[in-house]
């Protein structure tokens, strides 16, 4: 369990790495024919859901689908609360100089929750592991249609570039759902392999977010959209990060007591509810502001929010795995 959080902290200085190679060498990142980087990508994006539909246990689901109270609270914290929080200030700078920061932080809230890390985090702190699954499982299909709605609510559709809120769920139902249940109906036949094949598959995974992240950044870099992004804005933006997630994490810990929760439940609730995905994220970007230019910019605040997330989780499940023995 160490080892798989040492590898998700090596991701974090591999997307720094990617940052700056996308601001040194962007040109790579132009379309160029069937052959090109943004093919290759679509293809794998395509091949991380197939694989995770693959890995998929229906099994493992049901163990935990009677836990509503649970269920509620945790899609409830990453659909509504969420939202709800960053809202008022979207509303308040979303015009001006930073404006592509807001609506990469409104995107992040509007966001579907982790799969691996929350699993990971859970177990580490002793929780319900089966209801980490099943809430991982149903976020990630929920924020095919939650997500593109609240980006829709904002006005991020028909205005500077965006898809359209039909083409958007269309394209993300074609390259994420049908993907995953494709995988799903042949688990009973590879599931063992591909879980035999852990390791191979989440580095598979890193490989295209990795390219995914490129992609994006090489071309707000090319457009000269981080002109005005800085050293001070990048620590605003970890500021705002950890405060949102503490906020997040206490409010969802708070409910889960007054709903007297078990221990077990508490940990599945505060750890599934306060994470951001930034498979979904990276994938979602791409389609939903394609023509935009400053997909990159607009993934900032989630790349923070992601690094600052594994790291603060880290600690804390941890903490409760020590008040566990």
């Amino acid at each position: 369990m160490l080892r798989r959080i040492r590898n998700m902290d090596k991701f974090v200085p591999a997307l720094l790495l990617v940052i700056v190679i996308a601001s040194i060498i962007p040109e790579p990142a132009q379309p160029r024919g069937l052959l090109s980087l943004h093919t290759v990508g679509d293809i794998g994006i395509t091949l991380i859901f197939f694989f995770y539909g693959l890995k998929l246990n229906l099994g493992s689901l049901r163990q935990d689908l009677g836990n509503w109270h649970l269920h509620i609270l945790v899609q409830g914290a990453v659909f509504i609360l969420f939202p709800l929080l960053v809202y008022p200030f979207y509303k308040v700078f979303h015009e001006g100089p930073f404006s592509l920061l807001w609506l990469g932080a409104f995107f992040l809230a509007a966001l579907p929750s982790t799969v691996s890390s929350s699993v990971v985090m859970v177990s580490i702190a002793r929780g319900n592991i089966p209801g980490a699954i099943f809430n991982a499982s149903v976020s990630s299909m929920a924020g095919i249609f939650l997500t593109p709605m609240w980006m829709g609510l904002v006005g991020s559709y028909g205005s500077a570039g965006a898809s359209e809120f039909g083409p958007v769920v269309l394209k993300l139902i074609l390259q994420v759902l049908v993907p995953v249940l494709v995988g799903l109906s042949l688990n009973r036949y590879f599931g063992r392999w591909a879980q035999r094949r852990m390791r191979f598959l989440r580095l598979f995974d890193q490989s295209i977010i990795l390219l995914t992240v490129y992609l994006c950044f090489a071309e707000s870099f090319m457009n000269n959209l981080f002109s005005g992004t800085g050293v001070p804005e990048i620590i605003i933006m970890v500021l705002l990060s950890g405060i949102l997630f503490f906020i997040v994490f206490g409010i969802v810990y708070f409910i889960a007591g007054r709903l007297h929760f078990s221990r077990e439940d508490k940990i599945t609730a505060v750890f599934s509810g306060s994470k951001k995905s930034l498979i979904h994220g990276t994938v979602m970007a791409a389609i939903i502001f394609k023509d935009m230019g400053g997909v990159g910019v607009i993934l900032l605040p989630l790349m923070v929010y992601h690094a600052l997330q594994l790291v603060l989780s880290g600690i804390i499940a941890n903490k409760f795995a020590v008040t566990a023995k």
